[in-house]
C-alpha cells in the first residue's frame, strides 16, 4: 500500500471567530493549532501534508506555517474554489463560499492516489488519534467494500464554553463500525448537553458519552472518486433549493456509501479532550491546555526547533 498522507481543511475564514483563526498562535513560540496537529501526525508516521486553502491565503500560510513545516515534511497546497464544479454547472451569482467539507477534500483529488487522513485546521485531536488512523490506513486496503475509518470522541470532551458547536453524531454497530452519522450544527454544553434545529426554540438532549465525529477521517482513494461522482446529484438539489448556502458535507457522502453497503467505516475511539478555537473566547483555554501538555513533556517547548 502507498503511505497515507494528511489533508488539512483550512479554507474557512472562521466567521464566528472573527478572523483567520487558523493563523492565530496558541503555542509558546508562535505555534498554531495546525502545528500541533502536524507534529502529532509526523510522529505517527505521516510524511506528506496537503493544505486545502483559499488562493488569497497562500502567502500567509507559507509564511506562518508552511515554510517551517516543509523542513520536516513534504508540504503541498491545493485551492478550494467555489467554481471547481463538474462540467455543465456554474456558481450562482450570489454564492460567496465554497461548497463544504466534501468539496474541500475533492480539491486534492488531482494529487492524492492512495490512502489519506482528513482533519480540520482549527481542532486539536491529540496524539492517539493520529497513531490509530495511520495504523488503520496502513493495513486496510479496499476489499469487497471500501475500508474507511474515523476517530470517534465523547461529546462531553468536545464542547465549547463559549457557544454552540457543530458535530457529527454517530451510531455504531456492536463491532464498532459506523452505522449512521447525523450532522448537528448547534450543540450546546448546557447543562444539559443538547442540540437545536430551530434556532433554540426547542432542544433535544444528548448523553455525555455520545460518540461524535470531529472530521478526523481515514479514506482510500476510492472516496474521492465516489464524492466527485455524487457531486452533481447534490448540486441539482442545492441549486434548486438553497443555491447560496447549501454545503456538500463529507459525512453525507459517507452515509450514502454505508447505506448502499459500498463502504464500512471503523470507529477508532479516543478518550482525548478536544481543544479548538470555534470562538475567539476559546483561545485562552486552548493556550493554557497546550502549555500544560508541554510542561508534562508531551510536546517540546519549541515544536520545530
Amino acid at each position: 500500500m502507498k503511505k497515507p498522507v494528511l489533508i488539512i481543511m483550512a479554507a474557512g475564514l472562521g466567521s464566528r471567530y472573527g478572523g483567520l483563526k487558523q493563523l492565530d498562535p496558541v503555542g509558546g513560540h508562535g505555534e498554531l493549532i495546525i502545528d500541533y496537529s502536524i507534529y502529532d501526525a509526523r510522529r505517527a508516521g505521516f510524511e506528506t501534508v496537503i493544505f486545502v486553502i483559499k488562493p488569497e491565503n497562500e502567502a500567509d500560510f507559507r509564511a506562518r506555517i508552511g515554510d517551517r513545516v516543509s523542513r520536516h515534511m513534504d508540504v503541498r497546497y491545493v485551492y478550494q474554489r467555489k467554481d471547481d464544479l463538474p462540467e455543465g454547472y456554474s456558481v450562482p451569482p450570489e454564492r460567496q463560499k465554497p461548497w463544504g467539507t466534501a468539496h474541500a477534500v475533492l480539491s486534492a483529488r488531482g494529487i492524492v492516489d492512495g490512502p489519506f487522513a482528513v482533519i480540520n485546521s482549527d481542532d486539536y485531536y491529540g496524539p492517539e488519534a493520529y497513531q490509530k488512523i495511520f495504523e488503520y490506513l496502513s493495513s486496510h486496503p479496499d476489499g469487497e467494500r471500501y475500508e474507511y475509518a474515523m476517530v470517534g470522541y465523547l461529546l462531553k470532551n468536545t464542547v465549547s464554553e463559549n457557544g454552540t458547536v457543530a458535530r457529527g453524531v454517530c451510531e455504531e454497530t456492536p463491532d464498532r463500525f459506523l452505522s449512521q452519522i447525523t450532522e448537528r450544527t448547534k450543540i450546546t454544553k448546557g447543562p444539559p448537553l443538547a442540540y437545536t434545529e430551530d434556532d433554540g426554540q426547542t432542544w433535544t438532549e444528548l448523553p455525555e458519552d455520545t460518540v461524535i465525529s470531529l472530521n478526523l477521517w481515514g479514506f482510500t482513494r476510492s472516496f474521492l472518486d465516489e464524492a466527485w461522482a455524487r457531486f452533481p446529484v447534490f448540486l441539482d438539489k442545492a441549486l434548486r433549493e438553497n443555491p447560496n448556502k447549501a454545503e456538500y458535507y463529507l459525512p453525507s457522502v459517507v452515509s450514502q456509501l454505508i447505506g448502499e453497503d459500498k463502504a464500512r467505516v471503523k470507529v477508532l475511539r479516543s478518550e482525548d479532550k478536544w481543544y479548538g478555537v470555534t470562538y475567539r473566547e476559546d483561545k485562552p483555554s486552548v493556550t493554557a491546555a497546550l502549555a500544560e501538555k508541554r510542561a508534562s513533556g508531551l510536546y517540546p517547548e519549541n515544536l520545530w526547533a
